[in-house]
This record gives structure tokens, C-alpha cells and sequence, in this order.
């Protein structure tokens, strides 16, 4: 699975069942052709679902967003093959109940993925307490911890 996001590799590489997340940049068809910064999640689907991942994405992504940099850091999950797209709406349709305003993620086709340089994988981990880490990445885990636990290797 691959989502757009930024600078949460953090969150998803804590999530029970995901095996290995890569950093960098994806591109979708046209008018989505500029790389945008992602994540592509590799997870064992008998451990958590493509559902739980999207809700993850959106609980830690202002899905409901709207702004300037949404082309770079825009809301989405890529699809690998054509079936994908409308489960993923399906998904996205029933989570958006939770929301009170749109959610600004798309679902797009996969084209093209390039992995961040090897420092930039990896980023939270090698170093939790970077200021950046420290105002994007822990809230985001702190409020996830709390709110679904359950999603976690260790409570």
C-alpha cells in the first residue's frame, strides 16, 4: 500500500503487522505527475487491514486540509492495480463519517516511486529527539498511542 504522507514513516514502522516502510517520493497520472514525499507500507494484512492503515493516514495527515502545499504534501493513497481504486474509495467513504468537514484525500493511480536518500529512511528512529522529530512525528505518535493502542507492538 502507499500513501502520500509526510515525515510519519515513524507512526507506520510502530504499527503491529507493518514489516517495512519506504521513504520518498511518488508520482501519480497527470494532473498529480509531480512527486509528492510518501511512504509505501509493506504489512502483513492478517495482522492489520488496508482500512486500518487509511484511518491511520488520515488520523495523522489533516485529511480534511486544505492548503498551498497539498500538491507536494498532498493526502492520498496509490493504487497498484485497477481493483484497488474503489475499495479504497469504499474505505475512504466510510471513514469520511468520521470527519465533520471533506476529506481532501485522493485516491490515485501508482506510476512512479523514488526512494529518499538512505538518511532519510529510517528518519524518526535514528533520531527521535531532532526538533523536527520532536513537533511533527511524536505528537502524531502520542495522540495515536492513545486514541488506538491496540494498533501497536507495545501498549
Amino acid at each position: 500500500m502507499a500513501v502520500a504522507i509526510w515525515c510519519t514513516e515513524g507512526v507506520f514502522v510502530s504499527l503491529a503487522g507493518v514489516v517495512r516502510v519506504e521513504q520518498g517520493w511518488i508520482a501519480s497520472a497527470p494532473p498529480h505527475a509531480a512527486p509528492s514525499e510518501a511512504v509505501i507500507i509493506h504489512f502483513d494484512a492478517e495482522v492489520i487491514s488496508e482500512a486500518e492503515l487509511i484511518a491511520v493516514h488520515l488520523e495523522t495527515h489533516a485529511a480534511t486540509s486544505v492548503h498551498a502545499l497539498r500538491g507536494k504534501y498532498r493526502s492520498a493513497v496509490y493504487t497498484f492495480a485497477d481493483q484497488d481504486a474503489d475499495r479504497y474509495r469504499s474505505i475512504l467513504r466510510e471513514l469520511a463519517r468520521d470527519y465533520s468537514e471533506p476529506l481532501q484525500t485522493l485516491v490515485l493511480p501508482f506510476r512512479k516511486f523514488s526512494a529518499s536518500l538512505p538518511e532519510h529512511q529510517d528518519y524518526y528512529r535514528s533520531d527521535p529527539g531532532r526538533p523536527f522529530c520532536r513537533r511533527y512525528i511524536t505528537p502524531k505518535l502520542n495522540r495515536l498511542r492513545h486514541d488506538r493502542p491496540e494498533l501497536f507492538f507495545c501498549q
